[in-house]
């Protein structure tokens, strides 16, 4: 008797556990993981652009940021950077490189190595899921003078093996009459 009621409870808790592990694989990605997943961006801008500046390896960095955040080799990207008109989509890693660091004889000048200093955001609404995540609003880009730019944003996110990958980014200057 009591050996069977040894394995009913083994079973039990073998049964509970899994239950645990389901549930906590099913879990919404969190908006703090969204904010997070932002900062790093915006903190690997500035990395780009502070590594140029000082005369680094801001290609390696680049290419690292683009690494770390980018969904590039695990699905397709949808990126439509803000400075590009020629080439507006970049489906692969080396155009969306160009974009950030530059290539002579494009229209990219280096959107990364433009000299920012920091990278502000405010999202106007955050979605996520247990899988994938999208936030849309604007960012600030502030420059070697202090100014800001305002950029409005859209990006989305795939979790791809615990980290948050951009997916989707899309962004433009704001609509302006004139």
């Amino acid at each position: 008797m009591r050996s069977q009621l040894h394995l009913v409870l083994a079973a039990a808790s073998g049964l509970a556990f899994a239950a645990m592990a389901t549930s906590a694989a099913a879990q919404q990605i969190s908006e703090q993981a969204v904010i997070d997943a932002q900062n790093a961006w915006g903190e690997g801008i500035v990395a780009i652009a502070k590594i140029h500046a000082d005369g680094g390896d801001y290609t390696a960095r680049a290419t690292e940021h683009i690494n770390d955040l980018y969904a590039y080799g695990e699905t397709k990207v949808m990126f439509k950077p803000t400075m590009a008109a020629e080439d507006q989509f970049r489906e692969t890693f080396d155009e969306a490189l160009s974009y950030f660091i530059g290539r002579d004889g494009t229209e990219d000048k280096g959107f990364a190595i433009s000299g920012w200093t920091n990278v502000r955001w405010e999202n106007n609404g955050i979605y996520t899921n247990d899988t994938s995540a999208m936030a849309m609003g604007n960012y600030y880009f502030t420059g070697p003078d202090g100014n800001e730019t305002k950029v409005e944003f859209t990006f989305g996110y795939v979790l791809i093996d615990g980290d948050l990958k951009i997916n989707l980014h899309h962004s433009s200057l704001p609509y302006s009459p004139e």
